[in-house]
């Protein structure tokens, strides 16, 4: 290159000037010279170019060196000679990177570097830097990344474009921590791999996908995803979607008459090679497969990306790094991989395969672990077509779901068949669970077929919720709560085998226990309280407390229990003589095991534990949180008292993290739920509970009348009592009825006036409110139950309109009339549907000790057996007990030799069902 044309026009043309002010022509400087005239001192100052002055096409981007110091002379422009391109050399291996600039700091030198492919093209137009591209990881706020990248020096020969891929080497982020030791810790999980297995993916004819399986999957996919979370997929359905593209174009390349005659001699498998077919349908099927994918998660504006590996990829050390690069270069841009296996080049699969070719699902399971462990993910999903890991084949009649597995129960476990669609089975799975869980990833089993959970499987597990088996390194010390619930159910038979009296003593040895181990109890309540203070609100605070007077009260009523429990279990209900030696008899017994579900409430805890001793059940005992050390030492007295006579399992307190709904679903252990707590609670597990009987009251909405025949006296009296006694009890008032004739009046004014000392806020119905000028603050809702201080006040028009407000706004708990008129009392009693309705009476009688029953278990307000406060009765069922002597139906026949007695110890209509079933 000529060095001349380095002289940029603007710098000649000064030149030009400064030569014409010199003089006439010389011999200084030749034609287009540097002078730009004819000579150096003089000259007629014309500027003449020469050839070497013609102005480049694309002038190289270089600094002028100055020839002179003051600011008006000439400048000399001397270019600079070019540096000669040095040849790149690529190394085989990637270098380590240097030390960071200006001392910065790498994470962790114990960190395993991934490499990151980059290429960059060179082309004549571009002119790039003249440094180098470094890029340095920088720990930040957040767990996050920094990557400083200076400028890269692109290196090319002048005859021809050339590229170079250097290898950029980036150390994880992320360091290779502990699995999750429990469900619950799921929920935390930012890097998950879901594996989505053959049966999955496929179609039950394995020609084809299961769209509406996938469309689900990736529905929870991209939910995960849009929370931040980081998804990969792992899946199979290459080969069956290339299987119903190929045999769709072997039918459209058949003659019509092979097409008549195929169905009966089946030509399209008899012409099928299985190990070459699987090939060919991977390699057609790909493609679908992936534009199916891409589809689907445009839906949700998430992208997906596709990656194709086979297992010599992670034989070769280079090729981890590039796969692992690409991986995190995907996850930081919010992209989706998809990886499978690069079937169309996998080996053959073995000849005993029972797949017709498809290929194994074997290889997906290992892969699934190995990239969960490459990439330190904190969750691996894998999804088959059963529920998760049994002690024995599923298909066998004694095959228990095991929710947890650990490492040591391998040797416990019998591994069925494989399944249809893979090749990989159940064994398959657990050592590529194994395998992932000791390198650091927690690991689901699932089923992503049923059609009731497919649809928020994903979602599920990872919220924590008890689907498919756990694979956990932690073995927690006490027993599961499934195994709780069995020793409660062998217990409870046990405990209802004693005597009635020995139930009765175990039941006085607790009362006694309650008040002489006092000061404990007391010390781990004030414990609680300390922990609850400012989280909780003062109705609950309330509750949770426990005091001297408390304990008494409870001692005193489990003293009642065990004096009225003599003759509860094998009572006979009734007893029919159907023919000679021929006896009926029905008897009481207990309903099983129950699950007592209570919040904040630790007093509730030895009187359902009575009731069910009483009662001869089997009890387990979930209690909130927030009185977990008084649950615990109150639990241990009880455990004391039933060890009189070995039967201390029958009572269990369930103090693992087990989720509300997933207890509710032991369907096969668990006989009753009664749950005490908030009426959102109540919901929730009468919602949850679908295979599982529930008894308890979602809210307790009382009522009181107050009729124009009240006395004032036992008005304010028994208002008093019903709202400010205990008012974050279930059966406190919650709102007021006042008949319209009583307004304006002395006892209207009493009943405020006493309302406002007391400091019970006071909230107007519609129509109170339309007859105040200035009104108290509207009630937003009729049907609240406040818990607190707080009260409603409506008008009504009369008693009818009152049962009318009742049956609309209420919860048929405890409703109260207060009137001196005994026809509209009796009116009020036989009309409202609730279950306590009183006269006269507080609302807080509603409650067992004051019933006589000692204590309650709940208030009931369904329509079961048992409704209002239940006690021990409600507690048990009946059974039927017949004793015979060789009798047989047909001995009642109409030709038979026996006929119903018809004596007086035989009722009429137990003769009429032994006739219906003669």
């Amino acid at each position: 290159m000529n060095a001349r044309t380095h002289a940029r026009p603007r710098a000649r043309k000064r030149a030009g000037k400064a030569g014409a002010a010199g003089g006439g022509p010389g011999s200084g400087g030749g034609p287009g010279g540097g002078g730009g005239g004819e000579g150096a001192g003089g000259g007629s100052g014309h500027v003449e170019r020469g050839a070497g002055s013609r102005r480049p096409l694309r002038p190289e981007r270089r600094r002028p060196l100055c020839a002179g110091s003051e600011r008006g002379g000439p400048r000399a422009l001397t270019p600079r000679t070019p540096r000669t391109p040095r040849t790149p050399r690529t190394p085989r291996t990637p270098p380590d990177p240097p030390g960071p600039p200006n001392g910065s700091r790498t994470v962790g030198s114990r960190s395993r570097p991934f490499s990151m492919l980059c290429r960059a093209v060179h082309c004549p137009g571009f002119q790039p830097s003249s440094h180098h591209l470094l890029p340095w990881v920088r720990p930040t706020a957040g767990s996050r990344t920094r990557v400083l990248i200076r400028p890269l020096a692109f290196q090319h020969e002048s005859s021809r474009s050339w590229s170079n891929i250097p290898f950029i080497t980036l150390p994880l982020s992320r360091t290779h921590g502990k699995s999750f030791s429990h469900r619950s810790e799921l929920k935390h999980a930012k890097r998950i791999v879901v594996k989505l297995g053959s049966a999955v993916v496929t179609r039950g004819d394995e020609c084809g996908l299961a769209l509406g399986r996938l469309a689900s999957i990736v529905e929870q996919v991209s939910v995960l995803q849009n929370q931040g979370r980081e998804m990969m997929l792992v899946t199979s359905g290459a080969v069956a979607f290339g299987k119903q593209r190929l045999r769709h174009e072997i039918l459209l390349s058949q003659s019509v008459r092979q097409a008549l005659h195929s169905g009966q001699k089946n030509q399209l498998k008899e012409m099928a090679i299985p190990v070459l077919e699987a090939r060919a349908c991977a390699a057609a099927g790909q493609s679908g497969l992936m534009a199916l994918y891409e589809a689907m998660f445009t839906q949700y504006s998430i992208c997906a990306a596709q990656i194709l590996v086979t297992n010599l990829d992670f034989h070769d050390e280079q090729k981890r790094r590039n796969l692992n690069g690409t991986l995190h270069e995907l996850l930081r841009m919010n992209i989706v991989p998809i990886i499978n296996t690069n079937d169309a080049v996998v080996p053959p699969a073995e000849p005993n395969s029972d797949l017709q070719g498809v290929i194994s699902v074997k290889d997906n399971d290992s892969l699934a672990a190995r990239l969960a462990v490459e990439m330190k993910t904190d969750l691996l999903i894998v999804l088959s077509d059963v529920e998760g890991l049994f002690d024995s084949p599923p298909g066998s009649d004694d095959a228990k779901l095991i929710d947890i597995f650990y490492p040591g129960d391998q040797q416990s476990v019998t591994f069925g068949t494989k399944s249809r669609v893979g090749m990989g089975g159940m064994e398959a799975k657990v050592k590529a669970a194994l395998w992932a869980l000791q390198g650091g990833t927690s690991v689901v089993i699932a089923n992503g077929t049923h059609p009731k959970i497919s649809g928020h499987v994903i979602t599920d597990i990872v919220e924590g919720k008890k689907v498919g088996t756990f694979f956990s390194d932690v073995k927690p010390a006490g027993p599961t709560v499934e195994q709780q619930g069995e020793m409660a159910r062998s217990g409870g038979r046990t405990l209802a085998a004693l005597q009635p009296e020995q139930r009765a003593e175990i039941i006085y040895r607790l009362a006694d226990l309650l008040t002489d181990q006092r000061d404990e109890i007391l010390l781990a309540n004030k414990k609680d309280m300390e922990e609850a203070e400012g989280r909780l609100a003062p109705p609950l605070l309330k509750r949770l407390s426990l005091s001297t007077s408390k304990l008494n009260s409870l001692a005193i009523g489990l003293r009642q229990i065990a004096s009225s429990s003599q003759d509860s279990v094998g009572r006979v209900v009734r007893r029919t003589l159907i023919a000679k030696n021929l006896e009926l008899e029905q008897v009481t017994v207990p309903i099983g095991v129950l699950l007592v579900i209570f919040e904040s409430r630790p007093d509730c805890l030895p009187q359902v534990a009575a009731l069910a001793i009483a009662s001869g059940n089997g009890l387990l005992l979930k209690g909130g949180k927030e009185a977990i050390h008084s649950n615990r030492i109150l639990h241990s007295l009880t455990q004391e008292a039933l060890s009189m006579y070995g039967v201390k399992d029958a009572v269990q307190l369930v103090n693992t993290r087990e989720e509300v709904e997933d207890l509710c679903r032991l369907d096969k252990l668990i006989d009753l739920i009664i749950p005490r707590g908030s009426s959102q609670l109540v919901r929730d597990i009468q919602k949850a509970a679908k295979g599982i009987p529930v008894m308890g009251h979602s809210e307790g909405i009382c009522h009181m009348y107050v009729d124009p025949e009240a006395s004032v006296d036992k008005v304010t009296r028994i208002v008093r009592d019903s709202k400010c006694e205990y008012p974050a009890a279930c059966n406190a008032l919650e709102t007021l009825l006042i008949h319209r004739d009583l307004l304006r009046t002395p006892l209207f004014d009493q009943i405020i006036d006493m309302l406002r000392v007391e400091q019970v806020k006071i909230h107007a119905g519609p129509k109170f409110a339309s007859y105040l000028t200035f009104s108290p603050s509207e009630v937003k809702s009729l049907r609240t139950e406040y818990g607190d201080l707080e009260c409603c006040i409506e008008v009504v028009d009369s008693v009818q309109e009152a049962i009318e407000h009742i049956h609309k706004y209420g919860s048929s708990h405890t409703d109260v009339i207060i009137t001196e008129n005994e026809k509209t009392a009796e009116f009020f009693l036989q009309h409202v549907d609730s279950a306590c309705v009183f006269w006269n009476a507080s609302t807080r009688f509603s409650d067992g000790y004051r019933f006589g029953l000692g204590a309650e278990v709940g208030i009931s307000t369904s329509r079961i057996h048992a409704r209002g406060p239940v006690g021990i009765e409600g507690l048990l069922t009946t059974k039927w007990l017949l004793r015979g002597q060789d009798h047989v139906v047909s001995d009642f026949s109409e030709n038979g030799s026996l006929k119903v007695t018809t004596s007086k110890e035989c009722k009429s209509d137990w003769k009429d069902i032994c006739t219906i079933n003669a």
